[in-house]
């Protein structure tokens, strides 16, 4: 265990030197391995690492719904989701909040990333809260926050890496993550309400439609609900696999953007560069973790973790709490993806040994990702929106966040105390 501390320790030394943390993990985890097992072992362990990343079909599934979601944003589609909850909810005290908010999850459910999604709201979003006299605090805010549903709502590629890396069905993933995105909707919008009862001029009521606009608004996302239905309906009805899925996903996305006439030679060019650095971009991570993921397990720190849980006799809540503890106070200093592929192969076997299933531990790592993605001091969907929004300052944003963060913790906390909100719909599928 001592080694694995050691290494743990001297890549957050490095990470807060600014060396990328790809390069960090991937250096830690040779260089333990070569002190450990030699020069030969740790060079073969990093080749094959590399080789087996590079050449993973599986793998695939993460550049296609990458694409997809690039495909997706450039078809407009974003902006129909933002009209359909605006015509619903936007007559209310904070309702072009909870709209956006809505309009995250419903993008989220086609795009798969918390920064894509982030970033697209808030180039729809926030002109139109602006132009409404909506406090910055309260719009930042909504939009940094149901931009964290992109990583909830399936397909989600950070639920594709943690099935991939712990060998847990990936459909299942999907399925799991649906009621939870669907709470973490309703609490964020009921964060929205709690603001704007402080606040009633943080967030005036808009415009009120008829049943008639609203139903027309409706309809036109039409092109969204059948691109989810499609590749989910598919990968849950057993007719294709999730990589499968998620090419027709793309496919399907690249034909809306096609029929709607806003690519041109130079934007497929930009999609595909765009998804091409986004995909090589996790891939560097993903190899580095997983050498530093060889190298833990070369140590005894999952066997110890697992004997002193054993030895105290702690209740797996309690350790469940405590790992949670852990991911949030991590999350304020690094970003999502390299924070799971850190600590997936230190806490799994740990969660798994305590009878948790391991659908369930992806979905609550998942959620505690989404706290740190709006957590300062490193919150990276706080930043998106921040480089978009240069008129706003860093600590108007820090602000707006926070009664969402309180929101997310309470989200948490009821699927800690019942896992049966994640586990039930993947129960009903056979797959």
């Amino acid at each position: 265990m001592t080694e694995a501390m050691t290494g743990l320790f001297i890549m957050l030394l490095l990470s807060f030197m600014r060396v990328p943390i790809a390069l960090a993990m991937g250096l830690v985890g040779f260089a333990g391995l070569w002190w450990m097992r030699g020069l030969g072992p740790s060079m073969a362990s990093a080749t094959t690492v590399v080789y087996e990343t590079g050449f993973n079909y599986v793998l695939s599934v993460v550049p296609l719904f990458i694409l997809m979601g690039n495909f997706v944003t450039k078809a407009g589609m974003s902006k129909e989701l933002y009209r359909a909850a605006y015509t619903f909810v936007g007559h209310l005290r904070g309702g072009l909040a909870m709209a956006t908010i809505m309009a995250c999850a419903g993008f989220g459910a086609i795009c798969g990333s918390s920064i894509a999604t982030a970033a697209t709201m808030t180039k729809v979003a926030y002109p139109s809260m602006r132009d409404h006299g909506y406090s910055d605090r309260l719009a930042a805010g909504a939009i940094a926050a149901g931009g964290t549903l992109g990583i909830l709502i399936p397909p989600s590629t950070i639920l594709v890496i943690y099935g991939l890396m712990t060998e847990t069905n990936i459909g299942k993933l999907f399925a799991a993550g649906i009621l939870p995105g669907i709470l973490a909707t309703i609490l964020l919008c009921v964060a929205v309400q709690f603001i704007t009862w402080r606040d009633p001029k943080a967030g005036p009521p808009a415009e009120r439609f008829s049943w008639r606009e609203r139903m027309v608004a409706f309809k036109e996302v039409w092109a969204v609900a059948a691109l989810f239905v499609i590749v989910m309906g598919g990968i849950y009805g057993g007719v294709f696999t999730a990589t499968e899925g998620a090419g027709i996903g793309a496919f399907g996305a690249f034909c809306f953007a096609l029929a709607r006439r806003v690519l041109s030679v130079k934007g497929i060019y930009d999609i595909l560069m765009e998804s091409a650095r986004t995909t090589g971009m996790l891939f560097m991570i993903l190899v580095g973790a997983l050498v530093f993921a060889n190298f833990v397990n070369f140590t005894t720190m999952p066997n110890d973790l697992k004997n002193f849980v054993a030895q105290y006799q702690i209740h797996p809540m309690a350790v469940m709490a405590a790992i949670c503890i852990i991911y949030v106070l991590l999350g304020t200093a690094m970003e999502e993806l390299s924070m799971i592929l850190l600590t997936v192969p230190v806490f799994f076997p740990l969660v798994t040994h305590l009878g948790f299933d391991p659908v369930y531990f992806g979905i609550i790592i998942v959620v505690v990702v989404e706290i740190g993605l709006i957590s300062p001091p490193v919150g990276m969907n706080m930043f998106v929106v921040r480089s978009l929004l240069p008129n706003v300052s860093t600590s108007t944003i820090f602000r707006g966040v926070t009664p969402f963060v309180v929101a997310d913790c309470v989200r948490l906390g009821i699927l800690v105390a019942f896992p049966a909100i994640s586990l039930w719909l993947p129960s009903q599928l056979k797959l």
